[in-house]
């Protein structure tokens, strides 16, 4: 069972390691996953502190974000040991955050146990929505990408390789990933914002478009 005491200490430890995230990956989002993770915890009866412990850490290992994942995993591996997480916290920990990212459902859908659905949810739940627009135009800018480029036509059947090395759009980006995730929420609670965030973001990018060709009225 992770103790107050250590969830505290992984809290800090995630937000030391993405204290420099310029992508949208930072101590705020942190905050945010966290936040929505207990409220889908506590709706579904999981083990709390698991849940927040595996939403502090979800990408303090992501390999988009760390410049080497492996030592990443490595150092994770010891702060855990040495806070005195047990061996069987540290795999359902690493169970969840090793399997949990859209790139890696691109290959395929991954098993999650419940705790693992939750972050899932609620990491999901923030990349979309009001929030979700801002940090899709935040990253793309922070990776180079073009806003919007009408000869450019969303990807289809992405694999990961794609996802992560090709470059697209920000609209596009809805597309291609944003647009789907309603669909692949894992809790009832996760589904029912998921809808009324989804909503917000085609509105959004309904109104882009018709500025884009001054049709709007």
């Amino acid at each position: 069972m992770i103790t107050e005491t250590q969830l505290t200490a992984i809290r800090t430890y995630a937000r030391q390691k993405l204290a420099q995230d310029h992508s949208g990956h930072g101590s705020d989002h942190l905050e945010r996953v966290n936040r929505l993770a207990r409220r889908l915890a506590q709706a579904e009866q999981a083990n709390l502190n698991l849940t927040l412990a595996a939403a502090w850490l979800h990408d303090v290992i992501d390999d988009k974000l760390m410049a080497d994942p492996e030592q990443a995993h490595h150092d994770l591996a010891d702060q855990l040991s040495e806070l005195g997480v047990s061996t069987a916290d540290q795999t359902a920990i690493f169970d969840i955050i090793d399997h949990m990212s859209f790139s890696k459902s691109l290959n395929g859908a991954q098993k999650l146990s419940l705790e693992g659905q939750i972050v899932q949810d609620a990491d999901r739940l923030d990349a979309i929505g009001a929030i979700g627009i801002a940090r899709a135009l935040y990253y793309s800018g922070h990776v180079g990408e073009k806003i919007y480029d009408p000869s450019i036509a969303p990807r289809e059947h992405l694999t990961k390789e794609q996802y992560r090395q090709q470059p697209g759009t920000a609209i596009n980006h809805f597309y291609e990933k944003l647009f789907k995730l309603a669909d692949m929420m894992n809790t009832p609670a996760a589904k029912g914002l998921a809808k009324r965030r989804t909503d917000v973001m085609r509105a959004f990018v309904d109104q882009f478009k018709a500025e884009w060709t001054a049709d709007d009225e």
